[in-house]
């Protein structure tokens, strides 16, 4: 990636922007539309019906989803690089929350296909009832959503980390720092009531995750258009770095 790493912090950012731009499309379709499409909630038998009669889809929203996850890797490279000349220990912490949240949603990944090894038959089938089988294939599904909510704890101080550089960068509109803030408080808020009390978190959707869109996507499209205001970033790279004596 040497052309990533000789990129002008203008190009940076719109690398960074097409990449936000595959997470939060990708991301809509693997977490919203194919669990949306396929799961039928309460329900095991249609559920299992819909995995087998969009296997393709299934597996094609599987894959989605790991390709999101891998461009959050030099996604957070890139903010480091951006944000670190507004404030290092805080573009650490955009790091460092990135690789953990990605790694926490990558691991549950491998649950997802535990539907398609049960239901293509095999020595499950005949160890297990249709009943039983059916059952065990909605599981994946049914704890997906404890599982969206713990890693979207830590994408939640992402947000919050992030949010903070934004706003005090002055090479980027302070506006979308306070609407990442604000969303990421919004994630944070779901992920915890989906935790604490799961019904009374179905009765925010979506409202509390319109700001997330709203905050992420006003990002997305700034860097991706507009970049950032380069002469503005030289001079705080300028200020950061080390002064040296000359005698």
């Amino acid at each position: 990636m040497v052309w990533m790493a000789e990129a002008s912090p203008r190009r940076l950012a719109r690398i960074a922007g097409a990449l936000y731009l595959i997470v939060i499309v990708g991301g809509a379709f693997a977490i919203g539309y194919v669990p949306a499409a396929i799961v039928v909630p309460g329900d095991a038998a249609a559920t299992a019906h819909n995995i087998q009669a969009n296997e393709l889809l299934y597996r094609l929203g599987i894959v989605l989803h790991i390709v999101t996850l891998c461009c959050n890797l030099p996604l957070a490279v890139i903010f480091y690089d951006l944000f670190k000349v507004v404030n290092r220990r805080f573009a650490w912490l955009v790091v460092f929350f990135t690789l953990v949240g990605t790694a926490v949603e990558g691991a549950n990944l491998s649950n997802q296909f535990a539907p398609l090894t049960l239901l293509a038959g095999g020595a499950y089938s005949a160890a297990l009832t249709s009943d039983q089988l059916q059952a065990l294939a909605y599981l994946p599904a049914d704890s997906q959503e404890v599982s969206y909510a713990i890693n979207t704890v830590f994408f939640s101080f992402y947000g919050l980390a992030l949010g903070y550089l934004v706003f005090r960068s002055t090479f980027m509109p302070r506006v979308i720092g306070l609407l990442l803030a604000f969303g990421a408080l919004c994630y944070l808020t779901y992920s915890f009531a989906a935790l604490l009390s799961p019904g009374f978190a179905h009765r925010l959707v979506p409202y509390l995750q319109l700001p997330s869109l709203v905050g992420e996507g006003s990002l997305c499209l700034w860097m991706l258009i507009v970049g950032l205001n380069v002469e503005r970033w030289k001079q705080l790279a300028g200020a950061e770095a080390p002064q040296v004596l000359v005698r």
